[in-house]
Formats: C-alpha cells, structure tokens, sequence
C-alpha cells in the first residue's frame, strides 16, 4: 500500500511561523541591545566598585581605601568645596533662570524668540569657554579685573561664575516647559474673584511649578558636582571631586583611590537621580482635557522690566561668548589687539593641534549614527515588539541608568574595564570606537526618554495589524515609525552631535595621542597657557554647532513637509 504524502502546512500555520521567526529577530536583537548595554555600562561601573576595595596589588581591602581618604583633611576639604560649589550655583542659578522663564511664558514682552536663542548659545559651547572668558574679564590681565574688589577668579568665584553660565540653559527648558503647563482656567476664577497678583503666583504659579524647579535644581546640582572642564582651568588651588579623580588617575597613577573618589562622585548623582524618581511618581497630570492654555496679558510696567531682565541676562551670555571669540582673532591679549588669525594659523593649523577638531567631528558624526541606531532601534524593540517580558524592565533600567553615572566615573570605569589584558574587547582600548561608545552611553538617557515619548504617540494598534497582516516588524518600522518619529530622530541626532562636539569628562582619561578631540586639546592649550588658540579652538565648536543646529532646522523644514504631511488639518 502507498504511503500517504504529509499534507502540506495551512497558511495560518505558515503565518504563525514566520510570525515566529520574526519575533524571533526581534528578541535577538532586543538581547544585543541588553547584552551592549550591560557590557559598556554595568561594567564599568562594576569595575570601579571592584577597584576601589583593592590595594594597588589587587588584594581585597575591604573599606581601608575609603577611611584612608577621608582621614586626610585636603581630600575632606576637596568634599566640602564640591558641595559648597553645587549648592551655590543652584542657589543663583534657580531663582534667575525661573524669572527668564516666568518672562518668557507670563508676559508679552518684544524679542521673546530672540532672548529664548540666546539663552541656549551656553549648550553650543563646551564649558572650558566660559572659563576662558572670564580669566579674560576678570583676570589679572582682565578688563574688569578691579570689579571682583581684589578676590581672584581663579578659585570659588570663578568657578561658580563659569557653572552659573553654563548650566543656566540647562534649568531654562525645564521651568520653560513647567510654566508652560499652566491652566489658564485657574487664573480666570482668581481673577473673578480678585485675587491679588502676588496671591496668584504663590497659590497657582509655584505650586504649579514646584516639580519643575525641583528637577531643575537638581539637574544644575548634579551637573556642577560632575563638571571637570571648568574647575580644572579657573579653580586655580580650589580642589573638588573631579579634580581629585584627575590628580589621582593622570597625576599620580592612583587607580584604586581614584574609584574611591568615583564612587564618592556617584553618590550625589545617584541622590539626585532618586530623588527625581519619587518626584515623577507624585507628579500628577496638570492639564485636562478641558484646560485652557494661558495668555498672559499686557502689563505695561511689567512688561517693560521682564524685557530689561531679559536683556541684561542676554547681554551678559553674549559677552562671555562674544570675549572668547575676540580673544581668538586678535594678536597679543592685551597688548596688541589687532585682527590677526594667527591663532586659527599658527595655533592650530602650523602647531598640528587642527586635527583633534577633525576627530571631534568624525567622532561626533560616528555618534550621531551610532546613537540612534541604537537609541530610537532599542526604545521601538523595548516598546513596540511581543514576548520576552522579562527583558524588557533590564533594558528600561540601563536606559536610564546613565543619567546618575558622571562622566568623569564613566571615563575611569573604562580604563579599568577594557584596559584589562584579560577583557576581548581590550582592542577598543585607545581608539575611536571607546570615545564614540562612551559617549553614545553617556548620553544615552536623555535621547532614550525622547525616542519613548515619540513612540508612545503612536498607537499600538499599528503592530497589531501588521502582525495580524503577517507583516515583518522591521517593514512596520522603516515604513510607518521612522517617518511618524521623524522629528524626534532628528531632535536626538542634533542632541547628540552638539554634546558630543563639546563633551570633555567622559572621554579625558580615553583618547589617545592620534584620537585627541577639541574638547581636550583646549584643555592641554590652556595648561600650557596658549589662551588664543584655546580661544579659536573653542570658537570653531560654537561655530559648528551652531552650523549643525541650521541645518538641523532646514532638514528638519524640508522633511517634515514630505513626510509628515498628515499631521496637517486640510478643509
């Protein structure tokens, strides 16, 4: 008798198996993302605890490390100026950048658009510039030296000054965003009811807002504590945690005392990051379905002095700016004031030192595919693929992780990760590929929460028909996300671009003599008391990422008019 031939497969069991192999794909590289995350975050971070009880010998040593540093008074103090430094700076910087931003959403004042770009020009610098222009303000050569009443500003008052500038951006989209949550119902029943201007801002305006300067304020405290650039060029003597690692590492070679003093860096982070956390969880939807948004009213008076505020604080982020750029095409500070590129010639192109801003920028754009290849790829397998339940919250946790990891921790936890023999990835070790990486993590948060948000507008519905149509998830992506999220893509892209342009912490202790960048070569100028190309050298990153950010808003006028055209109403 005739065997009987298999029957062949229904097309829903074909479906079910090609479904299957594409979730398949789907958890593979959902895994490669967990795995990469693990190995260039956990690591080092994992390396740096492990370090920091050993003795140079690697012998276990318990807590000695930690007692033996805090039992010397100078690393005591370096502790103490770290936080006195921080709490400063939020102090000043907080109540100043809330009242710009009170300016900008609560009065019709002129020039709104124009003070709001000026305010950001900080974020387009690195933060070595700031320190530079004012050792050329106040410096015993300065300007204004005699303004300062004979303190110097190499020290406590310089480096408050330098943060204040720099973090000042940082606070203002933050409380721009929480003014700008305000309902605009609550203050017409305040003013049926005729409630006082002042009763006004302290019932409905701050209380509306608290989250906001709450995250603000933490943000600028955590940002000051992690900051190396500036301390380590106007701090003159001043010790803090960063300068610490950095004496301990590249000065004296001290790996184990230099985790100790890592890992004393975290913990303010980490606080911070914490307390950011239980601040999101109380925070509660300010805006119904039903709010109104609020249009503030002319107040002559009080128009005209949020203008003047507004414009002294413009004013005085352009002449920080505006010093460093002179002070890069003139000859001789302040001798021989002339116009003279000799600085960008001489200086940069004939001392050799022009490479490390093409290595910049080769670095910067190998981060921008980099990143959000793995950024917006990784935060569309985390949010929008089926199965592997149990992956998923691991990879929400190492997203966010970065954002309590400083940089100057991150850099150090490299060098004892992948300078390790013992590590196959010891390859990486003094190469581009470790400064693109490093820097992807170090930034990785902020451009994760943006790719999530983006994704979380569009509705799940749209995998579910895919699936159900026996549509790969990757032809759904390229298809229907990446256009919808295109804003988005482009939003990390320039993100990414800019800090990796002026980052300078997270990849001091990883170049090598062929892979310098800017950032660093303004540090080694400025040492060796080259101000003027230190100067140029700066001026070119603000010139280029300014240039990125035009362009970024010409790609973005001319793509989104292709591809998001349904986001546009037609009657």
């Amino acid at each position: 008798m005739a065997a009987t031939p298999p029957a062949a497969p229904s097309s829903a069991t074909a479906g079910r198996q090609q479904n299957h192999w594409h979730d398949r794909i789907a958890h593979g590289l959902l895994l490669l993302v967990c795995v990469f995350l693990s190995v260039f975050l956990v690591l080092p971070v994992a390396a740096i605890l492990i370090k920091s009880v050993q003795d140079k010998d690697g012998r276990f040593v318990g807590l000695h490390q930690f007692v033996e540093y805090m039992s010397t008074p100078a690393l005591q103090q370096s502790i103490v100026n770290t936080l006195l430094m921080a709490g400063s700076v939020t102090v000043i910087v907080i109540p100043a950048a809330f009242l710009f931003a009170y300016a900008l959403t609560r009065s019709t004042m002129p020039c709104k658009s124009l003070f709001r770009t000026i305010s950001l020009v900080p974020i387009l610098a690195p933060s070595l510039l700031a320190a530079i222009s004012f050792v050329q303000w106040f410096g015993t050569q300065g300007i204004l030296k005699d303004l300062l009443g004979g303190v110097s500003i190499y020290g406590p008052v310089g480096i408050v000054m330098s943060e204040c500038y720099g973090v000042f951006p940082h606070a203002l989209m933050i409380l721009i965003t929480a003014l700008s949550m305000a309902d605009g119902r609550l203050y017409e029943a305040a003013e049926s009811l005729g409630t006082s201007r002042l009763r006004k801002f302290w019932t409905i305006t701050l209380p509306g807002a608290k989250y906001g300067l709450i995250s603000a304020a933490l943000v600028v405290f955590t940002y000051t504590v992690n900051d190396f650039g500036v301390p380590k060029v106007i701090g003159g003597n001043f010790n803090v945690l960063s300068i610490d690692v950095y004496k301990q590492v590249i000065g004296q070679q001290n790996f184990n005392k230099g985790a100790v003093v890592s890992l004393l860096l975290l913990l303010p982070a980490l606080v911070a990051f914490a307390i950011d956390i239980v601040v999101r969880r109380k925070l509660r939807a300010q805006l119904s379905a039903r709010a109104v948004p609020y249009a503030p009213k002319k107040r002559p008076l009080f128009d005209t002095l949020m203008f003047l505020y507004c414009a002294v604080i413009s004013l005085f982020m352009l002449a920080v700016l505006g010093m460093a750029m002179f002070t890069s095409f003139i000859k001789l500070w302040p001798y021989d004031l002339s116009f003279s590129l000799r600085h960008y010639y001489f200086g940069l192109v004939e001392g050799g030192v022009l490479e490390s801003y093409f290595n910049s920028l080769k670095m910067a754009l190998w981060v921008v595919v980099a990143g959000i290849t793995l950024v917006f790829g990784g935060a569309y397998l985390t949010e929008k693929t089926r199965g592997m339940e149990s992956v998923r919250p691991i990879v929400r946790l190492l997203a966010v992780l970065p954002m309590g990891v400083p940089g100057l921790v991150l850099g150090l936890g490299y060098i004892l990760a992948f300078n390790n023999p013992d590590n196959p990835l010891n390859f990486l070790y003094h190469t581009m590929a470790i400064l693109v990486v490093s820097t992807v993590i170090h930034y990785y948060t902020s451009s994760h929460l943006t790719a999530v948000t983006a994704l979380k507008a569009i509705d799940n519905e749209f995998e579910a028909v895919s699936a159900s149509l026996k549509v790969p998830f990757y032809k759904t992506f390229f298809r229907v996300t990446v256009p919808v999220c295109l804003p988005a893509i482009l939003d990390i892209g320039r993100y990414l671009f800019v800090n990796a342009m002026t980052t300078i912490s997270a990849v001091v202790f990883l170049y090598s003599p062929d892979s310098t960048l800017a950032s660093v070569a303004i540090l080694n100028l400025e040492e060796a008391g080259e101000i003027g190309p230190a100067a140029a050298m700066a001026t070119l990153i603000v010139f280029t990422s300014t240039g990125v950010c035009l362009l970024y808003a010409l790609i973005t006028r001319v793509l989104l008019l292709r591809t998001q055209a349904w986001r546009r109403t037609h009657g």
